[in-house]
């Protein structure tokens, strides 16, 4: 039985069953709390506490998995390319934008870590939430943070981002698609994005264009942060 739970097939067909589970449930209820990431999460977890599998034999198959999530994050470019129009004409906007959110996401951390006198390690793992994972892991990583509160910050942010967006854009007023997609991809990364997708392909765009600046963005503003800050 070992053999078995500890192949990474196992891990891969794990994650594929539930994510499949999750997009039917969402399917079903049409419930914008039904979100396919989360739901499929905790499919997984209870799977594995259940049937008493150790998480290191899952990871097996998880890591196989986040080995391709870098790659296949490249297909957000194609509605990006359809609407590169709108890049061309509003880029000021859409840079001020980028900057704007990724200032405030760190300043955010930062004040509430000092004010809540957290750990050193936990603001470090808590910095990143805001970006897209394959590169919120690297910077943790990079900084000496603790990976799962990274991913866990990261997760809770994109679902938050992903249901709420769309209420916040209501009450403000915000009906222009571009401040719509680079307000989710700044501060919801992919989870956000795959919400931004749904409510239109030019504000799909628009996170999808922002995920990846904002996330290079961070890894600087991180970088300096860490030789000052954290030193």
């Amino acid at each position: 039985m070992t053999q078995i739970t500890s192949s990474p097939l196992m891990g891969v067909l794990l994650c594929v069953g539930a994510y499949s589970t999750a997009l039917y449930i969402r399917h079903k209820t049409r419930s914008m709390y039904a979100n396919p990431f989360v739901v499929a999460t905790i499919l997984i977890i209870l799977f594995l506490s259940i049937t008493g599998i150790p998480y290191s034999h899952f990871k097996a198959g998880g890591d196989l998995i986040n080995m391709f999530l870098s790659p296949v994050t490249v297909i957000l470019a194609v509605p990006l390319y359809r609407h590169r129009n709108m890049l061309n004409r509003y880029y000021g906007a859409i840079a001020v934008g980028i900057s704007t959110g990724v200032i405030a996401a760190l300043v955010s951390i930062f004040a509430i870590s000092r004010l809540c006198d957290m750990d050193i390690m936990i603001e470090k793992s808590m910095i990143s939430k805001s970006i897209t994972a394959p590169i919120g892991i690297e910077i943790t990583q990079m900084i000496g943070g603790i990976e799962g509160i990274t991913i866990l910050s990261i997760i809770s942010t994109g679902f938050i981002g992903a249901i709420f967006a769309p209420v916040i854009f209501k009450v403000l007023g915000i009906k222009h698609d571009v401040a719509k997609g680079v307000s989710i991809g700044v501060s919801s990364h992919a989870i956000g994005t795959s919400k931004a997708l749904e409510m239109g392909e030019r504000i799909g765009a628009m996170s999808s264009l922002t995920i990846g600046i904002a996330g290079i963005a961070t890894v600087v503003m991180v970088g300096i942060m860490d030789m000052f800050l954290w030193d």
